[in-house]
């Protein structure tokens, strides 16, 4: 049989894989979320992670076969993406799956098949890899499919036994390599050698349990877990040096491009490079936000947020103007209306995403080179590496560019100390999100293992017997777990209850509840007694904690109901705290809200808690809850069943929580504050309850104390701060005047120190204790009297501070080559210091005042000899 690989779209091959399994029974099912149900990973990152509970055998698929096309995201090593020919954030991992079915001779035989005569790859160029100690699919690759012995490669546990962590499931595994440069010989096959080789088919072979002593033992039911990478087979088959010169990529590339006034083959390495993180960070940040994930400082968000200022800083890197961003991501979405619908639906969300945050990172960047200024401008030796990488990571300033402006003047950055950090981000990185732990691990993991789920009896009682089942901790600050509890646990914003357990001879406190693992830990103090494993102990809950704990619970069902009908129905959460003292709910909306909508809010609240509308609670399957239009959050994993909260004609949405029967409980609502967290990310605090009066008197006691020292009424209290206020900035702005009209006066008497050099005027001088923007002033007001000319001011306003100014004619600039940035930044260094700033106009300081004289006269020297 002869073999040619033939040209096929990356959409084909999507396709042809799918179809390929689909005729052998495998369940074609549909990419799942880039949020992953499991809460142990923040992105999904391989094709297994959505049947995670089906391998670890917490539950049972339907299917006993399925096939995906996963989209997946991996930043463990994002300083690579670009500069190699096939790393990537955002990829598609083409996967087939057995559950209990069919293993190793025929996940091997479909491989094969698939490889060789569905895309036509020549067995001449394929080289497979097995675990060193897995005869058995070596002989397969051998005797079964006939793969000579030379073409087989044995590797160690590193590259080629999968695991899930220390203990659980595990098994070897078998890569397919396509040769690219099989003339070289089947001598010595390196399959490190990125040149020759690429692995674009990985086979898991998951057959073995290894407990904690690290023995291994055959799983009742072996499972198939396999992933070929789209984007390398496109590679292939499209006969392209890279990943990102196939059609699921470059057409982004050449887009950007495009609007960089750049061919793209003609560009130099460096460029291309920025081309390439663009085209692949365009890819990811569509589908994340697609996926309801929402620009943030804090996980998800956070890579999301990085991703998207890595876009902006190589298109500005390489030339591009404006928010490009938006028509980059256009691109990207029609690039795969089939396989991803979901895009074009999001297609508004997504673009409004991206505007607002480049909108907030064009800010960010500003405050970035303020930053970068600051620290000039305190005269460093040199950057250091933790300022340079506070300027990358937080700033998205490259080290090139911190590198370039600080050459400038004279100063260099600790490129070794920054790398230093750099490398420990890609530590951290990696351990967030490269590893998919199917195991559970420490104390309470094992605890689960051995004792039920704690019951939780707080929807209906507040004080219960239960007995003791752990005790964790030393001394008396401990961790109990009860058999049955009415102490709810910190969970969906709401904190955990307080109160006490007490039995004969023993008293112990519980400041709060947290849940892992199905277990409710009370963590609390022993006041009395000693209490063991077995104990029969009261369980009570502080009840007005609990009620003011519910009041905000329910008081921030309202507040989401009235936002989402007021300002915008789109309106989601996006995270919240329901506290005793306060609630704070966070939302997104890309404007502040104006006073009279948060007067509207609270108004309307307030109706609703005097209307006493019934809260009802029921408890129903997921789908039953959607399709009653309930409330929920798209970030969030539910079961099958779900428990939604009612108030009936106002908000309807899934909660775990604990609520007031009626919302008159409530009493009163009121707003505190509302303020932006993050691009596109408003919060509202909030108080309601007995919290209202204790707020409310905070404010009076402060009214009272205002009214007292101004000597006015509470409603004059403003109108009186507003003219103190005028009046200070007033003065402020007077003296300022003062000092600059007295700088400019003194510096007419400099003139007379003049000196001409050909056609060019020279004034170097002192301004007694003029402030840094007055002696800018002068210096600017005396070379523009002077025409073509160079004017160096100095100062020593304070002890141990010297401020210097260049002023420098443009023929000065352009004739004679002389920068006033440059210069200044010179001449400070003498008083121990820096500076810097624009050709025609550059300020510096120094902290050495004793040697001012001598940095004056070294400028005039080279003023002299630089204008001959």
């Amino acid at each position: 049989m002869s073999y040619s690989p033939q040209y096929l779209s990356g959409s084909e091959i999507r396709q042809k894989f799918l179809e390929f399994y689909s005729q052998r029974q495998h369940k074609i099912l549909p990419s799942a979320s880039l949020v992953p149900e499991d809460p142990t990973v923040l992105l999904t990152i391989a094709g297994m992670v959505p049947f995670k509970p089906i391998f670890l055998g917490k539950s049972t698929s339907e299917w006993k076969r399925a096939t995906t096309a996963q989209k997946c995201i991996r930043t463990n090593d994002l300083e690579n993406v670009g500069r190699t020919a096939r790393h990537h954030t955002f990829f598609e991992m083409l996967g087939n799956f057995s559950f209990g079915d069919y293993f190793k001779e025929q996940a091997i035989v479909w491989a094969w098949e698939l490889s060789t005569e569905v895309f036509g790859l020549p067995p001449a160029r394929l080289v497979v890899s097995v675990y060193e100690d897995d005869e058995e699919a070596l002989r397969i690759w051998r005797d079964k499919i006939g793969v000579t012995p030379h073409r087989i490669v044995r590797m160690g546990e590193k590259d080629n036994f999968w695991k899930s962590g220390p203990t659980g499931p595990c098994g070897p595994c078998s890569e397919i390599y396509y040769d690219f440069h099989p003339e070289l010989g089947e001598e010595g096959i390196d399959l490190e050698d990125d040149s020759r080789f690429i692995e674009f088919y990985n086979l898991v072979f998951m057959q073995y349990n290894r407990d904690g002593s690290g023995n291994l033992t055959p799983l009742a039911a072996q499972n198939i877990d396999t992933g070929m990478g789209l984007e390398r087979m496109a590679q292939i088959l499209q006969s392209v040096p890279n990943n990102y010169e196939t059609d699921l990529i470059f057409p982004i590339l050449k887009t950007a491009a495009e609007l960089a006034a750049i061919d793209y083959s003609r560009a130099d390495e460096k460029t291309k490079v920025s081309l390439k993180v663009i085209g692949d960070h365009i890819r990811a940040t569509v589908h994340m936000i697609a996926d309801g994930i929402t620009a943030a400082n804090i996980g998800r968000g956070y890579i999301l947020r990085r991703l998207i200022r890595r876009v902006v800083r190589h298109g500005r890197q390489i030339g591009i103007q404006g928010n490009f961003i938006q028509i980059l991501a256009q691109k990207a979405i029609s690039l795969v209306p089939e396989a991803f619908p979901n895009l074009k639906t999001k297609e508004q969300v997504i673009l409004q995403e991206l505007e607002r945050e480049v909108a907030s990172f064009t800010t960010t960047l500003e405050r970035g080179e303020k930053l970068l200024a600051e620290i000039l401008a305190s005269f460093p030796q040199q950057i250091s590496g933790v300022d340079a990488f506070t300027l990358y990571d937080t700033y998205g300033f490259p080290l090139e560019l911190t590198q370039e402006i600080a050459a400038e003047v004279g100063v260099k950055v600790d490129v070794e100390s920054f790398e230093a950090y750099l490398a420990r981000q890609r530590i951290r990185s990696q351990a967030a999100h490269e590893t998919i732990d199917l195991t559970l691990s420490g104390s309470i993991d094992i605890l689960a293992k051995q004792i039920p789920p704690t019951e939780f009896l707080g929807y209906r009682e507040t004080s219960a017997t239960a007995t003791v089942k752990a005790v964790l901790g030393t001394g008396k600050k401990v961790q109990i777990v009860l058999d049955r509890t009415p102490f709810y646990a910190e969970s969906g914003g709401q904190i955990g209850d307080r109160g006490i357990l007490k039995a004969h001879n023993l008293l112990v406190t519980i400041e709060d509840v947290q849940k892992e693992a199905g277990l409710f830990l009370h963590r609390g103090s022993i006041q009395q007694g000693i209490l063991q494993v077995g104990d029969t102990v009261t369980a009570t809950i502080d009840i007005p904690s609990r009620r003011r704990a519910q009041a905000h619970h329910t008081a921030t069902h309202l507040l989401q109901a009235s936002l989402k009908k007021s300002i915008n129905n789109s309106i989601d959460q996006a995270g919240s705290l329901v506290a005793g003292d306060r609630l704070r709910f966070d939302f997104n909306c890309p404007r502040p809200l104006e006073q009279e909508e948060l007067q509207q809010i609270e108004a309307e609240i307030n109706t609703w808690i005097g209307e006493a509308r019934d809260t009802k609670t029921k408890v129903m399957s997921i789908t039953e809850a959607k399709e009653k239009g309930a409330t929920y959050m798209a970030t969030e994993s539910y079961g099958n069943k779900v428990r939604v909260v009612d108030i009936p004609g106002v908000s309807m949405e899934l909660c775990g929580g604990t609520h007031v029967g009626n919302t008159a409980e409530i009493g009163l609502f009121k707003i505190i504050s509302e303020i932006g967290i993050s691009a596109g990310v408003r919060r509202i605090e909030a108080v309601a309850g007995p919290a209202v009066l204790e707020y409310l008197n905070v404010r009076d006691k402060v009214v009272r104390e205002l009214s007292d020292r101004l000597k006015v009424k509470p409603e004059g209290i403003p109108e009186r701060v507003n003219i103190y206020i005028g009046e200070l900035k007033a003065s402020q702005k007077q003296l300022a005047a003062l000092k600059e009209e007295l700088a400019l006066a003194k510096s007419d008497q400099l003139l007379q120190k003049v000196e001409s050099v050909g056609e060019f005027k020279i004034l170097v001088g002192e301004l007694e204790h003029a402030e840094p923007e007055a002696l800018k002033a002068a210096a600017v007001r005396l070379q523009q009297k002077l025409g073509e000319s160079a004017v160096v001011l100095g100062s020593t306003p304070r002890q141990e501070k010297v401020s210097l100014v260049a002023a420098f004619s443009g023929k000065v600039n352009k004739e004679k080559k002389l920068q006033a940035g440059k210069f200044i930044g010179q001449i400070a260094k003498i008083c121990g210091g820096g500076g810097g700033g624009r050709p025609n106009l550059a300020q510096a300081g120094g902290r050495e005042p004793g040697k001012f004289t001598e940095a004056l006269a070294t400028a005039r020297k080279d003023l002299l000899s630089a204008l001959k």
